[in-house]
């Protein structure tokens, strides 16, 4: 009998671990995502905006996306495509896209095209387009309605609420037990143009009204913590607590953004927490980037989830996983270091599919811990960025259970190079890591080129003297913090054979320079496990 009762609980807690939804866990300073109790990283690609809405372009799509080594594709579900009909839903392309993601083992996170998409309302139905007094339009500063939805109105929130938690149950009854769909965008570049702010009559109202008592707590409670971007701001206006936007914050764009992006907040935290309620899985924003540093608000999509505001997007969303960057932009560093601030773990959904995304996936992984990194329109890359993502995603694939170990425990570190930016040291607590473009070396007709292909690696430290470093087009020579000499004691190139990384070559005499550096050629693509002694 005790027998017996012991197998039903054991197979009452295995079925409730293999149905269990997929999920983020804090490690480290970091979080994981866990797909059927397991950590995951995404080495993604995200299709092009029309691609999944046919199915026999889909047919060419999948193979070319699976020889990409891509594990997770990034999907658009339409709003005007799933309720063409008000009330009437129609899931035969997102049923299409999970069969065939399951088929060729590969995982989905959905971008929900519903009120905006890249700040317009392209995606609503056509009921909700042509019926402009059921659903209000933001208005510009000189009156003009904007093909953009206002947040501030309750019919265009109920009309997304609907069809957003029609999907999600949806996905949760055909998808809970194989977790296929691990993630969720909730929009896509949420953002106000070609004003800072929204001058529809509700807008206008809720502007000349006292700040509300959510943002207002708030602001109090995380004083302290508040990011510098929005704490000048509500500095400039003496910190105070009650009062309308401008008498907080000031006659400003700055404060007509921030207004914008607490009413963008809770339309979308409402819709994430209706979406949740029927399947809860991870949620999180993209946001549309500054084309250049010193843009101001309106000339690039005011009052999405951009750095500077994360505070009123905590705020008021705070349902939402976590906020990401879309890149466009030369600035990656710049703008990923402003993304893992306050706790944020760094997911990039969509970034340019160009020369140099191997370098920078090698770095968005290594360097700052990242969840996952994935090119945009995946499915139409040239020959060169195909091999880039093919090779680049290779190495990530093998390398993947101990960049999931490590995530968060400071055990990662990467570099990014190009003629401008070409070294980087790295200090460890016995070793300094010394790293540099590969055409710094010179031995390159390509050295005198005027500019140099992007390229980057990932480091893994895995003992005091041990190192694995993988990538493309990096050196690297090393240096003891002792006063002593640093040597190298080995270097392997590693393989993967039966599930497990072994080692291949021993890499020694002219490859790596007679003992004096560890070289990973511009072009080629490899990992190598570096041993180091002092003498």
């Amino acid at each position: 009998m005790n027998k017996l009762f012991f197998l039903i609980v054991l197979f009452f807690l295995f079925d409730l671990s293999a149905n269990a939804q997929t999920y983020l866990k804090k490690q480290g300073t970091t979080q994981q995502l866990y797909v059927q109790d397991k950590p995951f990283l995404v080495l993604g690609g995200e299709l092009s905006n029309s691609a999944a809405s046919d199915k026999t372009y889909m047919e060419y799509a999948w193979p070319k996306v699976k020889k990409l080594n891509v594990n997770t594709v990034l999907a658009p579900i339409y709003w005007e495509l799933m309720e063409p009909r008000e009330g009437k839903f129609e899931f035969d392309l997102v049923d299409d896209l999970i069969e065939n993601a399951r088929k060729n083992q590969i995982k989905l996170v959905f971008l929900w095209f519903g009120a905006w998409k890249n700040s317009m309302t392209c995606y609503a139905p056509a009921w909700v387009k042509t019926d402009v007094k059921r659903f209000p339009r933001a208005l510009s500063k000189d009156g003009k309605p904007q093909e953009i939805l206002s947040p501030f109105y309750e019919n265009n929130l109920q009309a997304d609420i609907k069809a957003f938690a029609a999907l999600m149950k949806h996905i949760k009854g055909v998808d809970s037990k194989e977790q296929t769909v691990v993630m969720i965008q909730v929009e896509n570049e949420i953002g106000m143009l070609p004003d800072a702010r929204d001058y529809s009559l509700l807008a206008n109202q809720r502007f000349v009204e006292n700040v509300p008592a959510g943002f207002t707590q708030y602001l109090t409670s995380n004083e302290k913590d508040i990011l510098p971007e929005l704490k000048s701001v509500w500095e400039k206006g003496g910190l105070k607590k009650l009062g309308t936007w401008e008498q907080l914050f000031g006659k400003s764009l700055a404060t007509d953004e921030i207004f914008m992006a607490w009413y963008y907040a809770q339309f979308i935290e409402k819709l994430t927490a209706a979406g949740k309620e029927q399947y809860n899985i991870p949620m999180f924003l993209n946001a549309a980037l500054n084309y250049k540093r010193e843009a101001k608000p309106g000339e690039y999509p005011s009052a999405g989830p951009l750095p500077h505001i994360m505070d009123v997007w905590k705020a008021g969303a705070p349902s939402v996983d976590f906020l990401s960057p879309d890149f466009y932009n030369p600035d990656f560093k710049y703008w990923n270091d402003l993304y893992v601030r306050a706790n944020n773990p760094l997911f990039i959904p969509e970034i340019k599919f160009e020369q140099g995304v191997a370098g920078k996936a090698f770095y968005a992984l290594g360097h700052y811990n990242g969840m996952g990194f994935s090119p945009f329109s995946i499915e139409t890359g040239a020959e060169l960025e195909n091999r880039e993502i093919t090779e680049s995603y290779k190495l990530l694939s093998q390398l993947s259970p101990l960049i999931l170990k490590y995530r968060g425990l400071g055990n990662l570190e990467g570099v990014l190079f190009d003629k401008q930016d070409k070294k980087k040291e790295l200090k460890y607590a016995d070793y300094t890591l010394s790293f540099s473009h590969d055409l710094s070396l010179g031995w390159s007709g390509k050295s005198k080129d005027e500019v140099w292909p992007l390229t980057g690696a990932m480091i893994i430290k895995i003992a005091e003297n041990e190192f694995i470093v993988a990538g493309t087009g990096v050196v690297a020579t090393f240096k003891t913090n002792n006063g002593k000499t640093a040597g190298i004691l080995s270097v392997d190139e590693l393989k993967y054979k039966d599930g497990e990384l072994v080692n291949g070559l021993r890499l020694n005499g002219d490859q790596n320079h007679q003992g004096r550096h560890l070289r990973i050629p511009e072009g080629n693509f490899s990992i190598q496990r570096v041993k180091l002694y002092n003498y």
